[in-house]
C-alpha cells in the first residue's frame, strides 16, 4: 500500500487538467467581476454627462432670471430625460440638485447616487455595483449697468476719416489763408478771417470739408453712437427696436442707461444717464470745438491752441458716477458704472507748472502758464477703478504725420515706433480695465469697434467647474 500511495504521489500526468480546474473559480470570478465593472462605468459616464447637462440647464441666461424652486425643476428633469430611460440600474436615480445665490452669481451642484445590476451578483455576492457622482456649473447673470459715454470733440477729431478724405481736404484748402492752407484738418473756426495772412473770407476748413462731402473722424464716432443707442440691424431678436444697447438689454433682460458727454478744454455734458432711447436724441449735440481762430482757442485768449484735456473729463465723469452696485434686480443693489472713453490719447491744455508736463514734452511757454501735449497720464484711471468702476477705451488711433513740424517736434516722440505701439497707446490700454481695450486705425470701422467693445463688457457666460 505504502508503495502504491507513492507512485500516485508522484504521478505528473493529470496535472495540467488539475491546475486549471483549480484557477477556473478566481477566472470565473475576476471575468464576472470586469464585465459587472465596466457595464457599471458606462453607466456612470452617461449619468455624469446627465448631471454635467443638468447643472448648465440651471445658470443658462434665461434660467438665472429664475427663481431657485424653478431652475431646479429645469435641473431634475433636464437629468431625469437620460437617467429614466437608462436600462440596467435598479431603480431611477433621483439627483440633489444644490442652488447657492451670490449676488449676480449663481452656483449649481449635482448630485445622483446609484446602483448598475451585476450579471453575476451571486458569484460576486452583491446584486448592484454602488455608482455615484457630481457635477457643479457656475454663471453669472448679466448686470444692470450705467454706461458714460465720454468722447472727444477736440480739433484733432477733424482729421480726415481715411487718407482719401486726408488727401482731398488737403486739396480743398489750398487756398485758404496760410495758418489753415493744404491742412488735413477741419478745424471749426468762427473767425477764419482773423488768421495770419487771412483775407476777408469766412469760411472754415470745417465748412468747406461739409461742402465737399468729406468724412471726418468725428463722424465716424457719431456713427458709431447711432449704431449703439439708435439702430443696428444685426440683433438676434428682430423684434427689438434701437440700437446695440437696446437689442442686448432684452437679451439680457437688464436695464441699461446711457449717458453722454463730450471733451475738449472743457468737459460737456450733453445727457445725464437715462434710457438709451433718450440719449440717442442728444447725439445730434456732438460737435467739433470751436475756436474763434488760429491760435485763439477763445475770444480775447489770443495764445495758443490747446484743446484736450482727457484727464479733466475723466475727473469729471468720475465726480459724477456714484459708488457702483452689483447690478442685480435684489432690494437695496444698484447698477454698476462703466466709463467708455472715446479718444485719440493725446492731452493738449495749459498748465501752470512745468513739471505737471510728461517729462518728454517739448513745452510752450504761454505767459507765466505752459502748453502741454503728452499722452494720457493715468493717475486718475487708478482712482477710478479702485472704486469698482470699469473703464472701456476705444483709442482712434492719432495718424503720425511725419511731414508735418510741429508734429515731429511734440507728438511724434510719444508716437513712435507706431501709433498702436507707442507710448499713447500703451498709456490707454494701463488706463482701460482688462480686456476692454480696443484700437482703430484711420480709415477703420469705429462702429463696429465701439459695438463689439460695449457686447464685451454687457456679454456673461456659464462654465461647468467640476
Amino acid at each position: 500500500m505504502r508503495s502504491g500511495l507513492y507512485r500516485f504521489a508522484t504521478d505528473r500526468r493529470g496535472n495540467v487538467a488539475i491546475i486549471f480546474a483549480l484557477a477556473t473559480v478566481p477566472l470565473i470570478y475576476l471575468l464576472g467581476m470586469t464585465t459587472d465593472y465596466t457595464q457599471a462605468l458606462r453607466k456612470k459616464n452617461q449619468l455624469d454627462a446627465a448631471a454635467d447637462a443638468a447643472a448648465i440647464a440651471a445658470v443658462r441666461p434665461a434660467m438665472l432670471l429664475q427663481t431657485d424652486s424653478t431652475a431646479k425643476a429645469a435641473a431634475a428633469a433636464v437629468f431625469a430625460s437620460t437617467a429614466n430611460s437608462m436600462a440596467g440600474l435598479t431603480s431611477a436615480p433621483s439627483p440633489t440638485i444644490n442652488i447657492v445665490d451670490s449676488g449676480l452669481q449663481r452656483t449649481v451642484t449635482v448630485s445622483y447616487s446609484a446602483a448598475s445590476i451585476n450579471n453575476f451578483g451571486t458569484l460576486l455576492r452583491s446584486a448592484a455595483w454602488p455608482i455615484n457622482g457630481s457635477s457643479t456649473a457656475k454663471a453669472a447673470s448679466a448686470p444692470n449697468m450705467n454706461f458714460y459715454l465720454v468722447l472727444d470733440d477736440s480739433p484733432s477729431m477733424a482729421i480726415g476719416a481715411t487718407q482719401t478724405d486726408i488727401n482731398n481736404l488737403i486739396s480743398y484748402t489750398s487756398s485758404q489763408p496760410s495758418a489753415s492752407k493744404s491742412c488735413g484738418f477741419a478745424c471749426h473756426e468762427t473767425h477764419p478771417n482773423l488768421d495770419s495772412g487771412a483775407n476777408s473770407s469766412s469760411v472754415d476748413n470745417l465748412t468747406i470739408a461739409r461742402n465737399k462731402s468729406v468724412t471726418l473722424r468725428i463722424d465716424l464716432v457719431v456713427n458709431a453712437v447711432n449704431q449703439l443707442l439708435v439702430s443696428w440691424s444685426n440683433c438676434p431678436q428682430t423684434s427689438v427696436s434701437g440700437g446695440v444697447m437696446q437689442c442686448m438689454s432684452a437679451l439680457n433682460n437688464t436695464t441699461y442707461k446711457a449717458g453722454l458727454y463730450t471733451f475738449d478744454y472743457n468737459f460737456n455734458t450733453l445727457q445725464s444717464p437715462t434710457s438709451p432711447t433718450t440719449a440717442g436724441q442728444a447725439i445730434s449735440n456732438i460737435q467739433l470745438m470751436t475756436v474763434d481762430h488760429q491760435n485763439c482757442v477763445i475770444s480775447g485768449s489770443c495764445n495758443t491752441d490747446y484743446g484736450t484735456d482727457i484727464e479733466n473729463a475723466l475727473t469729471s465723469v468720475n465726480s459724477l458716477m456714484p459708488n457702483p452696485g452689483l447690478g442685480s434686480n435684489q432690494s437695496g443693489d444698484t447698477p454698476q458704472e462703466v466709463v467708455f472713453l472715446v479718444t485719440d490719447g493725446v492731452d493738449d491744455k495749459i498748465v501752470a507748472l512745468s513739471s505737471s508736463c510728461n517729462a518728454n514734452a517739448t513745452l510752450q511757454a504761454v505767459g507765466s502758464s505752459f502748453r502741454c501735449q503728452q499722452p494720457l497720464n493715468t493717475a486718475m484711471c487708478t482712482t477710478i477703478k479702485n472704486r469698482g468702476i470699469r473703464i472701456a477705451i476705444l483709442y482712434t488711433e492719432y495718424l503720425q504725420l511725419p511731414t508735418d513740424s510741429w508734429y515731429m517736434g511734440h507728438i511724434a516722440q510719444f508716437n513712435n515706433p507706431s501709433s498702436s505701439t507707442g507710448q499713447i497707446a500703451q498709456n490707454l490700454q494701463t488706463c482701460a480695465s482688462p480686456g476692454l481695450f480696443s484700437d482703430v486705425q484711420t480709415g477703420g470701422d469705429i462702429s463696429t469697434a465701439l459695438t463689439d467693445l460695449f457686447i464685451k463688457v454687457a456679454s456673461s457666460t456659464a462654465s461647468l467647474t467640476q
